[in-house]
């Protein structure tokens, strides 16, 4: 008996705790892992966007002011950005599943007390903790997936899952915001969030693997605060800026300085560490540099270009929100369909030809959109977003995937955490710099109309909601004037910031040819055809939870050469589940 306990201590030691006697070498919990990672994902995603639709009521039940209201949007996305390094490295010091676990149990408290929330000032802190909640999720799913899926094939195909789960996710915010608070109130929207997560805490603590990274030397505190520091206040500047402040202003200028100073200094503090906080040797390898650098243009290029399509939606054609929601659907659906399609593209194209090919279909979607103007066009907005959805998620999914590959499993953590601040940097500064460009050329149009005040001219230059306003305010011929002007003045302004966005896309699509020509899969990658073989891409003898593997057919991916002493040589991985399953 003792002789059988110790063999089966043997085969079970390098796996994780729940995944023992459950198949762990083979394929099945893999896809079932996954699946806990998208829904963690999905909600993420869903609550990035969903109170966008319920400011309306928001405002209406708690009387906030307008730094309170612009707090109560902001606040999320702020705090989530300057977090994802922080938690990122730490859940490679701790164990990604215990952060992601964490990270249930915040966002799920933090949800209760939004939706019950009496003041603006609980809201603001509520969405704070959403924030932290939604930093601790999010790099933790993609390192996760990086650590359970160390072939690249599979793992291309898991990335491409979950980055069109995210494209979902973005695009059923407004949807379900919008039904929710039409049909019950507008603490709806958070409170959906606590029955997934009752489910979502057991369940992810069965089933998830815990992992860890390199854990020589001490976690770099001091470095982790200046990282949050810095990226808070990069990413607060980048948002004034955003929202229409000017950039020299001083509370814009002065963050943007600060932040900028700061993480200067947290890369010289990394540099010099032996062991440091974030492998700022990874920015050395093209393919994950240039990775980064491609999520941060496809994000800056149509981030802020997205909010102006809604807005020449809905003010322009007239539409309404939930036919507006719905006009951006083929686009959410393209984008679904090249996330499930990229893994087989990637592997006949390689990541420069996909990256390139995704920013210039990008391009070309964005362009065609030039043909509209203000009147209604279904079919060309139709093709144009299936186009950009496309090209958007092709681009994004190879540099996700290429980014990733080139970190190893240790650093899995860093590395998503980049990849996560970098979109986050990227959509900050794109709805800065296409607004900024949407100003400047919409502001000359209705700067001076025939028969209108100077002073109703100038409120309505500041944007084309302001000058629907205005226009309902005088009334008569001058009203009509200024709102006629102001919609062909939209219209230029939003060709001209497509121009511009599609010249950022075509630099990207220029910037990937710098990518790796194939899609390069380790040696020992050939003989998993089925799954139950999951040596890591760099040839690496890890399991699951990041250590090496004491070598059975339990233990996937198990190298003969870091076998335990006395287990049973290495199998035919179909012959070696029969035998488990026999014993």
């Amino acid at each position: 008996m003792s002789g059988t306990t110790t063999a089966r201590t043997r085969r079970t030691a390098a796996v994780p705790r729940q995944w023992r006697g459950t198949e762990a070498g083979g394929g099945a919990n893999r896809w079932i892992v996954l699946l806990v990672l998208c829904v963690s994902l999905l909600l993420v995603a869903v609550d990035a966007t969903v109170l966008h639709v319920a400011v309306p009521a928001v405002t209406e039940d708690l009387r906030p002011g307008a730094i309170e209201l612009l707090w109560i949007v902001d606040v999320y996305p702020l705090v989530c950005a300057s977090l994802l390094i922080l938690f990122g490295t730490l859940g490679d010091r701790v164990g990604r599943r215990r952060v992601l676990l964490l990270g249930y149990a915040f966002f799920g408290a933090a949800s209760a007390l939004a939706a019950f929330a009496a003041t603006p000032q609980i809201l603001i802190v509520a969405r704070a903790l959403l924030g932290v909640g939604g930093a601790m999720i999010m790099p933790a799913t993609l390192s996760i997936l990086r650590q359970v899926f160390p072939d690249r094939r599979e793992r291309a195909l898991a990335i491409g899952i979950w980055s069109a789960v995210a494209a979902v996710g973005a695009a059923v915010g407004p949807l379900l915001g919008g039904f929710l608070v039409e049909n019950f109130w507008w603490g709806s929207v958070f409170l959906v969030n606590l029955p997934l997560m009752a489910v979502a805490l057991p369940v992810g603590r069965w089933l998830l693997p815990e992992s860890t990274g390199d854990r020589d030397g001490p976690w770099d505190v001091l470095g982790a605060v200046m990282a949050a520091c810095g990226l808070f206040c990069l990413v607060f500047g980048v948002k004034r800026m955003g929202s229409g402040a000017w950039p020299l202003d001083a509370p814009t200028a002065a963050p943007v300085l600060f932040g900028l100073v700061v993480l200067f200094l947290f890369v010289r503090r990394q540099r010099r560490r032996t062991h440091p906080l974030v492998d700022l040797k990874l920015f050395g390898r093209p393919a994950f540099s240039i990775s980064v650098g491609c999520i941060v243009v496809a994000l800056l290029a149509l981030v802020g270009l997205e909010l102006i399509a809604a807005q020449y939606l809905q003010l322009v054609l007239g539409l309404t929100p939930l036919e507006t929601g719905l006009r951006l659907l083929p686009l959410t659906f393209a984008a679904m369909a090249a996330g499930l399609v990229g893994s087989r593209m990637l592997q006949r194209l390689g990541p420069r030809a996909m990256v390139a090919l995704g920013f210039v279909l990008t391009a070309a979607g964005v362009l065609s959109l030039t043909i509209m103007g203000q009147s209604d066009r279904p079919a060309v907005l139709v093709i144009s977003f299936v186009v950009l959805g496309f090209g958007l998620e092709t681009t994004l999914f190879s540099a996700y995937e290429s980014m990733l590959n080139e970190a190893s499993a240790k650093s899995a953590g860093g590395a998503a955490a980049i990849g996560e601040t970098s979109y986050q940097l990227g959509a900050g500064i794109g709805i800065a710099l296409l607004g900024s460009v949407m100003n400047a050329a919409y502001k000359p149009g209705v700067a001076s109309v025939d028969g209108v005040p100077e002073r109703a001219s100038s409120a309505a230059s500041q944007s084309l909601g302001a000058a629907y306003d205005v226009s309902s305010h005088l009334g008569g011929k001058p009203g009509a004037a200024l709102l006629a002007a102001a919609r062909a003045s939209f219209v230029h302004g939003l060709h001209v910031t497509l121009a511009v966005s599609a010249g950022l896309l075509l630099l990207g699509a220029v910037a990937a040819l710098r990518l790796p020509k194939t899609m390069e899969c380790a040696p020992a990658d050939e003989d998993d055809t089925d799954g139950t073989d999951d040596t890591g891409a760099s040839g690496g003898a890890e399991g699951l939870d990041g250590t090496a593997s004491a070598g059975s057919a339990n233990a996937p991916g198990t190298p003969e050469a870091t076998r335990a002493p006395g287990a049973p040589p290495r199998r035919d991985p179909a012959t070696a589940v029969g035998a488990e399953s026999g014993s």
